[in-house]
């Protein structure tokens, strides 16, 4: 890690500070690099955390043990973020702000060593208890796990094990596809600790996330797996993720531009397993006009308040308006996917052909138990403006039920039809549907 890296660290670990010292009981932290102390290995760092001055120097040391006795829950919470999001850091200190260098320090090994299975089940439960969006049921499934921790159901369990395990033992009480454990690499969450807490992004920091996103967003082409013009003039849209429209707004506007002049649309959702919310509105926004239209809400349990979400006023490019849209489903589509799937659906823009979805329709943020495992904890639910519900747990009812594999040329056949009843459709567009609509076969 070189200097600039360093600063930028140090903002992330200050905005942790002011969060889990609101009172000022620690002013700020410092990273330390091998060219600060050498005592610091090349590879590694310490992070120095100062705290405001007693009074006098020979207060100093007395003051620092009385801190860090009134202070050991936040202490341990600053160690344990670093342990798992700072992996450079060997050290965290805690001392005195005052530059001279014998000033006492509280020195504490940022690695927390292996953690035992109960440790990982207590903190997984813990995180549960104080994110998840129904309360109540949570609290009714980690006291069920609490009882099998005791008589020591996960004592012998591999990592993997234990996340499969663990999961399907919550699942049995909350039956939430989108609450799991996952044992790979930490996922970076906006919070790791009781509760979330929003970040304050600096420009630079933004900027940089973003910059990265579109990166490897670009990898996958942003989900927009294809964009097709069928023919007889169909357009077809083959989405397998639904990204935020600050990374992937271009080549969503460049996609709909693509099918602008068609006379239907299918969208096929069959193998999208989800994204984010804003994300489902810009797609949807280019099927609406830009009247107010009323999407989706989201409701979080922690704070108590309801985000609307509304069709925007604007969008790059054309709008698709007053043509036919279907979309393809099948028992994999999931999420944010079920959303875009149930959003038109429930606001009658477009007909749902293939089998019943998923079932998860509640956002959901990961916090790291290990530098292995994470959990996801769904934190707040859905509710559509229409049916006033969601789809958590009975997934999207297609208004076709048809097998996921077939649900492609039922909805191409309907498409194809509505382009032969129209009027003023060229003879070679007309021919093209003919012909296409006698190669599929019958359906319903």
């Amino acid at each position: 890690m070189d200097r600039a890296e360093a600063r930028m660290v140090e903002q992330v670990i200050n905005r942790e500070l002011a969060e889990r010292f609101p009172d000022g009981a620690a002013l700020r932290a410092e990273v330390l690099l091998h060219d600060d102390d050498p005592a610091v290995e090349p590879d590694e760092l310490t992070v120095r955390v100062l705290l405001p001055a007693p009074g006098e120097r020979a207060e100093y040391q007395a003051a620092l043990t009385a801190w860090a006795d009134a202070h050991r829950e936040q202490v341990e919470a600053v160690r344990r973020e670093l342990w798992l999001r700072l992996p450079e850091a060997t050290m965290v200190e805690f001392t005195v702000d005052d530059p001279d260098p014998g000033t006492p320090k509280i020195g504490l090994p940022v690695d927390l060593g292996p953690q035992s299975n109960h440790e990982i089940v207590s903190s997984a439960l813990a995180l549960v208890r104080a994110n998840y969006v129904f309360p109540e049921v949570a609290d009714r499934a980690a006291t069920a796990v609490e009882a099998r921790l005791a008589a020591g159901e996960y004592d012998d369990l591999d990592l993997e094990a234990l996340a499969g395990r663990l999961t399907s033992d919550l699942n049995q009480i909350c039956d939430d596809k989108h609450l799991r454990l996952q044992a790979e690499g930490p996922r970076p969450g906006r919070s790791g600790g009781a509760g979330p807490r929003p970040r304050r992004e600096e420009p630079d920091d933004y900027e940089a996330r973003m910059l990265s996103l579109r990166r490897s967003g670009r990898l996958d082409n942003f989900g927009i797996h294809r964009v097709e013009r069928l023919e007889g003039n169909v357009g077809y849209l083959d989405l397998r993720r639904v990204p935020v429209p600050a990374v992937a707004g271009p080549a969503i506007a460049a996609a709909m531009e693509l099918v602008a002049g068609t006379y239907a649309l299918l969208i096929d959702l069959r193998r999208n397993r989800g994204g984010a919310p804003d994300g489902v509105v810009f797609w949807c926004s280019y099927l609406f006009g830009d009247e107010p239209t009323h999407l989706n809400d989201i409701f979080r349990a922690d704070t108590g308040e309801t985000r609307q979400f509304w069709a925007l006023p604007y969008v790059p490019g054309p709008r698709y308006l007053e043509r036919p849209v279907w979309v393809l489903t099948s028992e994999w589509t999931f999420s944010g996917g079920e959303d875009f799937a149930y959003t038109l659906q429930a606001l009658g823009r477009a007909e749902v052909i293939g089998e019943t979805t998923g079932g998860g329709a509640h956002p959901t943020r990961g916090f790291p138990i290990t530098r292995e495992l994470h959990i996801g904890v769904p934190f707040a639910r859905s509710v559509n403006p229409v049916t006033g519900t969601n789809w958590q747990g009975t997934g999207v009812v297609p208004d076709v039920p048809v097998r996921a594999d077939d649900a492609r040329d039922v909805a191409y056949a309907r498409a194809l039809r509505h382009v032969l009843g129209l009027d003023e459709v060229p003879p070679p567009i007309a021919d093209e549907a003919r012909e296409a609509l006698d190669r599929l076969p019958p359906g319903p």
